[in-house]
């Protein structure tokens, strides 16, 4: 039989997005807080980490100094 053998793995639960946290109001408006990647456009975000800016869908860097 086909696919016979073969054990099957679990799949991981991962966190959701949280994008609300990404905009701050103020006033009327709403604020970016975070930075939007160069390459994918509007909506995206890259992560900050401990020395660099990355975007987990296209894999753009950017190290800080």
């Amino acid at each position: 039989m086909p696919g016979e053998g073969k054990s099957k793995t679990r799949k991981k639960n991962r966190k959701p997005s949280q994008k609300w946290k990404k905009y701050s109001i103020e006033g009327d408006k709403s604020k970016k807080i975070s930075r939007e990647c160069p390459r994918c456009g509007p909506g995206i975000f890259l992560g900050k980490h401990k020395d660099r800016f990355f975007c987990g869908k296209c894999h753009y860097t950017e190290f800080s100094k």
